[in-house]
């Protein structure tokens, strides 16, 4: 029979797979994307005798394992059942064998030998004020991947800044996207990030560490600064992202 203490839960969220001891944390995962991305979670007793070490070998520590869909190997989580709780998953046939509808995630395209291009920026109406952030994804020949705009409610510009730098990398490895190279004409924000600078505010601190959290998700990464003309997609996102509510998300 099984034992609880022993279980777990396998999260898969658009490209990104993700396992979680706890259930707390699973559902914060499940709730946590700003993105409106397919979810499914699917709940497991035991791991498989040479999976820790599978896990391990890819990067991946206790008590999270986090690892992209293209890394996912078969027969690595054992016997899985689907998991649905508190309405928060949208309805998924259950004619499919999990680990066949995990297993599909390999069939989506791989960018992670891709780079993708994060333009990003903040805009503050008042300095603090009402603020926005935003990001704009493409790929290396100018093709545009998406617009991504958020509603912060009263903030700083350099905090909004921040905020635009975060929104861009969690959309890129949520894609898929290990390889990342940043332009922004943000001065601030680029020599903080390349170390160059002190990071001593408070606010700019916590943003500056979730920054660096995401970019060690990166196999590459790269920051650059630029005129402010040439960040113009950005900064007109950042200024429509100003007026929405605190929080409210939109992609393009």
């Amino acid at each position: 029979m099984y034992k609880e203490k022993d279980a777990f839960f396998v999260v898969r969220k658009g490209d990104i797979v993700g396992i979680y001891k706890d259930l707390t944390d699973c559902q914060a995962q499940v709730g946590s994307s700003v993105h409106d991305l397919p979810v499914s979670v699917y709940k497991g007793y035991s791991l498989l005798k040479d999976t820790d070490e599978y896990l391990s070998s890819v990067g991946m520590k206790k008590p999270l394992y986090c690892f992209r869909a293209s890394d996912l190997k078969e027969d690595m989580f054992g016997a899985l059942a689907p998991c649905l709780f508190q309405d928060q998953l949208p309805s998924a046939s259950m004619s499919l064998d999990p680990l066949e509808k995990l297993a599909k995630l390999k069939s989506s395209r791989d960018t992670s030998d891709e780079t993708c291009i994060i333009e990003f920026d903040g805009a503050s109406k008042g300095n603090p004020g009402l603020s926005g952030a935003a990001a704009v994804l493409k790929t290396e020949d100018g093709s545009l991947v998406c617009k991504i705009r958020q509603g912060l409610g009263i903030a700083t510009n350099n905090a909004a800044e921040y905020h635009g730098l975060i929104l861009g990398l969690k959309h890129a490895i949520e894609k898929g996207y290990t390889k990342v190279k940043v332009n922004t004409d943000s001065k601030l924000v680029c020599m903080q990030m390349k170390g160059h600078w002190n990071v001593n505010h408070e606010v700019l601190s916590k943003l500056y560490k979730e920054a660096k959290q995401l970019r060690s998700q990166c196999v590459s990464f790269e920051i650059s600064h630029v005129l402010r003309k040439l960040n113009s997609d950005a900064d007109e996102q950042a200024n429509i992202a100003a007026r929405l509510s605190e929080g409210e998300v939109q992609v393009a």
